[in-house]
């Protein structure tokens, strides 16, 4: 009777270890369980360190793949916060022979205006109503072609526009002296940080007299002071005596670039 009631137990165990009569997480624990029994200690640690290796490169997955959606989330919102619309600012700038620009450096050492030659200049800026005074520009402008045919030359040029206490619009582009020409804006600081667009160049008087029109993006509205009724450009517009002085707050900006 014992054989028999031992041959019943272990059939019975038999039947039990059987997995397809467990669910699977029931039946990992009883595998398990008969892997602790078969084996060392030394062999359980092991199996148990690959399981842990394997959920932490899960874990490094899924928190790289969070990080490339996140930052997707975030530039779409940086993109969207950003003002669409274009602004357009008109100003003058004019040389009153006062500052000693531009200087002419003929590196070419040519008798005629040739590739390479360097113009670095500053004049100074009015606001398109010619009635205040707003800085001045300031950059440099190399020869690229000398152009004959049409009286004059094409150059690449690289400069500013300061506003004071504004800031300043740094541009970079074709200037060409015999006609209308558009350049870059390629940045700007105070109140333009961040601008980006285009500027027209009409030339008026070479070298004494151009008429600007920005066409501007990316920046908040812009202020009233810099703004108003635009004089019409010609070549004999002339700033108002105020803004020529400089030495009245309404005829120019707070603390104006000179």
């Amino acid at each position: 009777m014992a054989s028999i009631s031992s041959l019943k137990m272990t059939s019975s165990s038999l039947r039990l270890s059987n997995p397809s009569s467990f669910p699977p997480s029931q039946t990992q624990n009883q595998l398990g369980s008969s892997f602790i029994q078969s084996f060392p200690t030394k062999s359980l640690k092991f199996s148990t360190s690959h399981q842990v290796s394997t959920t932490k490169r899960s874990s490094k997955n899924t928190t790289t793949t969070a990080f490339f959606f996140n930052n997707s989330k975030h530039k779409q919102h940086q993109d969207s916060s950003k003002p669409a619309k274009v602004q357009e600012l008109s100003v003058y700038e004019i040389n009153e022979r006062d500052r000693g620009s531009p200087a002419y450096l003929r590196l070419s050492q040519k008798p005629v205006n040739s590739l390479g030659d360097l113009v670095p200049f500053s004049n100074k800026l009015y606001s398109g109503n010619l009635e205040k005074r707003l800085g001045i520009t300031a950059g440099l402008c190399v020869l690229i072609q000398h152009v004959p045919e049409k009286k004059g030359d094409r150059y690449e040029a690289i400069y500013s526009f300061y506003f004071g206490d504004y800031g300043h619009i740094s541009v970079q582009g074709a200037y060409l002296t015999y006609q209308d020409t558009y350049l870059a804006v390629t940045g700007g600081s105070g109140i333009f940080e961040g601008v980006h667009g285009q500027v027209k160049l009409k030339q008026l008087v070479f070298p004494f007299k151009l008429f600007y029109t920005f066409y501007l993006k990316g920046i908040p509205d812009l202020p009233a002071e810099l703004l108003g009724k635009i004089v019409e450009p010609s070549p004999h517009v002339e700033p108002s005596q105020a803004a020529k002085a400089a030495d009245q707050p309404n005829a120019c900006v707070p603390n104006f670039t000179n």
